[in-house]
């Protein structure tokens, strides 16, 4: 750790505040002492819980002087994606919980509303702050309210989304107060923070400056020359504080200003406060990592950590096993494209996340990361496809969403042939439910023309990248979960797949139960329980949402007492395809009894991922206990089983 940082356990200064209430009366220097022991804070509580630590730590002198400036909760503080808002949870009277972040009933690692009067806005995706901050702005004013504040804080790559831009130029057409804090910690949109730009933030913030702008603006006019003195005004401070952009979507700029010294924080955002109405965007410069010295060496790594020594800074290395399925998407990728020059990789600001990393170290000139922007990452996928490109889009399921108008208009609707690589399907534990791949199979299996595939294991997923290749007439989409594979061998030759074909993995005659995804696994399991108890079971993995295999349904229709579905996603997904065609089929009416087994109709907080399955009824007790049911047994029958399953 950094000198200034206080060792852990002694943090009497932090000790004292038990609300943002108790910054108020406080001297800068006193600030110091706090900001300095909260950064120790959030250092050992992550190292403890894992998460977001990089930001956080960016953020931490700016947190204390907003709460110490502005009269929160009355004054409405949004934190935009939320994963820099530790510090903030332990100034809110959050820190006797921190150490249960992103953990099982604990506190959420994102702003939460349910969570805080503090977390007036719930954000884990980019880019909301300034939107959701002009709405609150709007219903203040229309409420009368003008004593009230409105501040989103937004950075962190936030500002390459193009929502961003939509809601500063809406702010800026309709004029009201809002206080936007660009927190830029890496994208160099302005010159270095120096002596110069600390002197002209303060000046232009200042009560004097906005008098002596406000009396040139009546002299300007009197003599009708009021445009070319806005004009002037705009390009001076525009060279001197490259604020030029902001002014012209009608915000007034001030910045930058160093994000870690509070001497000069708190006088601009008190002058801000105490400002003229209309929109205003503070631009602020710190460091991700700011204070710990391994995190500052490596922000890339810190920016979210499994748990860590606090002293060494090592994190806890996971066990080994099978790789991940991220990481077999990627290889399989790279050999794709080693055998066709024509393979591109598409990501939106998740190179890493998404194992386009891997892609970009083999094939830098045909990897494309376009920031936060998952629009135009589908739309960009689609002018490659359309002249010609392989294109593939890999984009977390929950992200993809924001994308969905573009799949479907300028995907979907010209058939082109864009490969969605659709990671983190299904439930993934500590991130909770606004990241949750929960609606993919949904929307996208939809959309006419659309393949869609889910991955039972890792030899699959490869065979799902090879298939996907050799696509070319239309859209197609394959989706796998976060976390390792099963540890099947990997074959030497990867074969694509027969489009619209299952497999039938177990032969039985009374139950059958047809997966979609990673829970074949414990469809298998469900599938041994019941023949111990005497119900002949077969298991087939669909491997497509769609098309669907008519054929392989029918005989499990045909030939079977129970149809049992089970898949990793919400209500209106792959079971409600099936039971589409069995009934427009007329295989309901001769008494076949169907089950769909899905995600709940709930959104589920966070918690280790097996506990979530079991909260959503999808590990293999649940599997076999509905096939039961459906069978008539008892609740005796189903109670052996799960005696069973937990005895292994």
């Amino acid at each position: 750790m950094t000198e200034k940082t206080p060792a852990l356990g002694k943090t009497p200064a932090l000790d004292r505040i038990q609300t943002p209430a108790d910054l108020r009366n406080l001297s800068v220097e006193q600030l110091r002492d706090v900001a300095d022991q909260l950064r120790a804070e959030t250092i050992d509580a992550v190292s403890v819980t894992g998460g977001h630590l990089g930001a956080g730590l960016g953020v931490v002198e700016l947190t204390t002087a907003l709460h110490h400036v502005f009269d929160t909760p009355r004054d409405t503080l949004i934190w935009d994606v939320g994963h820099q808002c530790y510090p903030h949870k332990i100034l809110t009277g959050r820190r006797d919980r921190i150490r249960t972040l992103r953990q099982g009933g604990g506190l959420s690692g994102f702003t939460k509303r349910a969570e805080s009067e503090y977390d007036p806005f719930g954000a884990a995706h980019a880019s909301t702050s300034i939107s959701a901050g002009l709405g609150f702005a709007v219903s203040r004013d229309l409420k009368g309210e003008d004593d009230r504040n409105v501040i989103a804080v937004i950075g962190d790559g936030s500002m390459s989304a193009g929502m961003a831009y939509e809601a500063m130029n809406n702010a800026g057409h309709i004029g009201g107060r809002l206080i936007v804090i660009l927190n830029d910690n890496d994208m160099s949109i302005a010159p270095p923070v120096g002596a110069m730009s600390h002197y002209f933030a303060r000046l232009v913030s200042s009560q004097g400056y906005r008098s002596l702008r406000k009396l040139g603006k009546g002299v300007a006019k009197a003599l009708r020359v009021e445009e070319a003195a806005r004009r002037a005004e705009e390009y001076m401070r525009g060279m001197a504080m490259g604020g030029t952009l902001f002014e012209e979507m009608g915000f007034r700029y001030v910045g930058p200003i160093d994000g870690h010294d509070l001497d000069q924080l708190v006088p601009v955002l008190r002058n801000v406060r105490d400002g003229d109405n209309g929109p205003v965007l503070i631009h602020v410069v710190t460091q991700k990592g700011k204070g710990y010295a391994p995190a500052e060496a490596a922000d890339d790594k810190y920016h979210g950590v499994a748990k860590f020594n606090v002293v060494t800074g090592e994190q806890q290395k996971s066990k080994g096993g099978p790789p991940s399925y991220t990481k077999v998407f990627a290889q399989q990728l790279i050999r794709e494209a080693e055998g066709d020059e024509r393979v591109v990789g598409i990501t939106a600001a998740m190179p890493g996340g998404t194992g386009m990393d891997l892609f970009a170290e083999r094939f830098p000139d045909r990897m494309f990361d376009v920031g936060i922007a998952e629009q135009h990452a589908v739309t960009f996928a689609a002018g490659l496809a359309a002249d010609g490109m392989k294109p593939f889009a890999a984009i977390y399921s929950t992200f993809l969403q924001r994308g969905y108008d573009q799949v479907v208009h300028d995907v979907a609707i010209q058939n082109l042939p864009v490969r969605f690589a659709i990671d983190r399907a299904g439930l993934v534990g500590a991130d909770g439910c606004t990241h949750a791949g929960s609606f993919d199979l949904g929307f996208m299996g939809q959309l006419p023309g659309m393949v869609m595939m889910a991955a039972a294991d890792e030899v699959e997923l490869a065979r799902m990248v090879a298939t996907a290749t050799q696509i070319d007439d239309r859209p197609s989409a394959f989706r796998y979960p976060r976390g390792n594979g099963t540890g099947i061998e990997m074959p030497d030759v990867i074969e694509p797949l027969e489009i619209g074909k299952g497999r039938i993995v177990r032969e039985g005659s009374r139950i059958a139960i047809l997966s979609l995804g990673t829970r074949l696994g414990e469809s298998l399991k469900a599938a041994d329980a019941l023949a111990a108890q005497g119900f002949s079971t077969t298991v087939a993995d669909a491997r497509f949402a769609k098309p669907l295999d008519t054929d392989l349904i029918a005989r499990l229709a045909r030939e079977h007492e129970v149809l049992i579905t089970v898949e990793e996603g919400a209500q209106g997904g792959f079971g409600g395809f099936v039971l589409h065609w069995l009934a427009d089929a007329g295989l309901l009416d001769r008494g076949l009894k169907v089950r769909t087994l899905t995600l709940p109709d709930i959104f589920q907080d966070q918690d280790t991922p097996y506990n979530m399955y079991e909260e959503a009824g999808l590990n293999a007790r649940h599997i076999a206990a509905k096939a039961l049911e459906a069978m008539g047994q008892d609740e005796a029958a189903a109670e052996r089983i799960a005696a069973a399953l937990a005895a292994g």
